[in-house]
């Protein structure tokens, strides 16, 4: 997910910074008061949010409307549950552990940076959480051609720039399996069933026999996924896939669905009209378009939203 790493990269160059900083004398953070400053179509922001904000931007060394910042957030997150898109706590944490181990820190530290800077663990991971499920918001977007799509022509002319050479990507074969688990359930069964998933991704030797497997076991679901470039690869799954062998399965992931792996069926190195249209499209997803893509698409939100301020 570059967009992500993009964004927690930068927040944690200037942390770095920011935390030798932090007096480790003070024993406590500011105490912000929780008062509703903003209603976003029905979704209160307080005073204490935009305060953890500015608190944030400061650690940053960032200059911004830290309400304005939290109304986008907001706008961003509401946006990501209409199409669908949930970030469970367990992804959250995961990133959070992430992030305190790419800055060589240990999650107390992390905590204590935090909590002394008066931005808050439970700030930060909402954080993340937006951050994360924007990601897949705008790549949803730019797959559906929001982001400026690669067409045959500019694919040959970008070859010929190149000289000629026609780029190749990886194609997978995927097949993914998951252990459903209702939402009313899934305070009370998800452990059960995330040790059920990580038994049958052990016995994983390939996509022939998974159906097989998966016929005893209650409420699992096994999709054939086809054919997948990398380019097209979901952001949250990508990495995983690339760094597992054929015949194996990623490692398990709690999602909003359940318990989740993906098995590699096969891979091969292909290059042709299409793989060259998917590679460049690919490349032209920087972070500039990116950042163009995300402002617009709030932008839209903003012009439809109902914004009261108190």
């Amino acid at each position: 997910m570059p967009r992500m790493r993009k964004y927690l990269f930068s927040a944690g160059f200037a942390l770095l910074v920011a935390a030798t900083s932090v007096s480790m004398t003070v024993m406590t953070p500011p105490a912000f008061a929780s008062e509703i400053k903003y209603v976003v179509n029905d979704i209160p922001i307080t005073t204490g949010d935009i305060a953890h904000r500015a608190a944030f931007l400061k650690l940053q060394r960032k200059k911004g409307d830290a309400g304005q910042e939290m109304i986008d957030q907001t706008l961003r997150l509401a946006e990501a549950r209409r199409l669908g898109i949930r970030i469970n706590d367990a992804q959250v944490e995961a990133a959070y552990q992430r992030f305190a181990t790419n800055n060589k820190m240990q999650l107390g530290q992390l905590d204590g940076v935090m909590e002394k800077s008066g931005v808050g663990k439970d700030h930060f991971k909402e954080f993340i959480r937006a951050q994360m499920a924007w990601n897949q918001a705008l790549s949803a977007r730019y797959r559906s051609g929001e982001g400026g799509s690669v067409t045959e022509q500019d694919a040959v002319r970008r070859m010929l720039d190149k000289g000629g050479a026609k780029p190749s990507a990886m194609e997978y074969m995927l097949q993914q399996v998951i252990f459903v688990v209702p939402a009313a359930e899934r305070s009370a069964t998800l452990a059960k069933r995330k040790r059920e998933a990580d038994a049958m991704r052990a016995r994983f030797n390939g996509c022939n026999t998974t159906r097989e497997f998966a016929k005893g076991l209650i409420d699992v679901t096994v999709r054939d996924l086809g054919r997948i470039l990398a380019p097209q690869l979901p952001p949250d799954w990508a990495e995983q896939i690339k760094a597992t062998k054929v015949g194996g399965a990623t490692v398990t992931r709690e999602t909003e669905r359940g318990v989740e792996f993906i098995g590699i069926c096969s891979s091969r190195e292909v290059s042709d009209d299409k793989t060259a249209q998917m590679v460049f499209q690919s490349e032209g997803s920087n972070d500039k378009a990116a950042d163009d893509l995300s402002k617009k698409y709030v932008d839209e939100l903003k012009a439809k939203a109902r914004i009261v301020k108190r």
